[in-house]
This record gives C-alpha cells, sequence and structure tokens, in this order.
C-alpha cells in the first residue's frame, strides 16, 4: 500500500514563503509523476504543479514564477517552494502521486496567508 505524508503547512504573511514537502512510502513502481494540487474553501480542488520522473514540471499560471516544484527520486519525495504568497494561494494542498497502474493522494496540508 502506498501512502504519502505531507508537511510543512502553515500561517504566513501575504509576500512570505512556505515550503512543503511530501514523502512517499510502500511499493513502489514506475512512478510517472508526483504533484501538487490545492482546495480552496467552496471550490474544486485545483492543480498547482507536477513534476515528471524525467524532471519535466508543469505549473499553474496562477503560481508560476512563485513556486517550485523539486523531487528527490531515491526519496520518492517532491517539495514545493512557494514564494510571495498571496491570500488566494490559501487552501488545502494534497500531494499526489501517480504511477502506470494507481493514483495516491495524501491527506493535505493547511496554508493560509491572510487577507
Amino acid at each position: 500500500q502506498v501512502q504519502l505524508v505531507e508537511s510543512g503547512g502553515g500561517l504566513v504573511q501575504p509576500g512570505g514563503s512556505l515550503r512543503l514537502s511530501c514523502a512517499a512510502s510502500g511499493r513502489i513502481f514506475n512512478i510517472y509523476d508526483m504533484g501538487w494540487y490545492r482546495q480552496a474553501p467552496g471550490k474544486q480542488r485545483e492543480l498547482v504543479a507536477t513534476i515528471t520522473s524525467l524532471g519535466s514540471t508543469n505549473y499553474a499560471d496562477s503560481v508560476k514564477g512563485r513556486f517550485t516544484i523539486s523531487r528527490d527520486s531515491a526519496k520518492n519525495a517532491v517539495n514545493l517552494q512557494m514564494n510571495s504568497l498571496k491570500p488566494e494561494d490559501t487552501g488545502v494542498y494534497y500531494c499526489n502521486l501517480r504511477t502506470s497502474v494507481l493514483t495516491t493522494w495524501g491527506k493535505g496540508t493547511l496554508v493560509t496567508v491572510p487577507s
């Protein structure tokens, strides 16, 4: 069974920074990509950033230039460096892992940027 554990959320003032981390454990084969999604109150879950096993990245337009996703393949871990945070970045951030046969989600970590 594959499990994802996120860490690093919290309360940060506008313009501040946070770093989210996600570690995967279990029997994991043929990872396609790992990434971060977020869900703001009253809204649908949306993509934030993903990174493939080959290192290709994809970002939501709203976070380009502010967020950076990175991956430690040896540890099956993914990080999200978030800079210049805005109130609209508030939400629960979920780690995601996709392989050729399954998709797994973490339980989420809350990021709050007050207005």
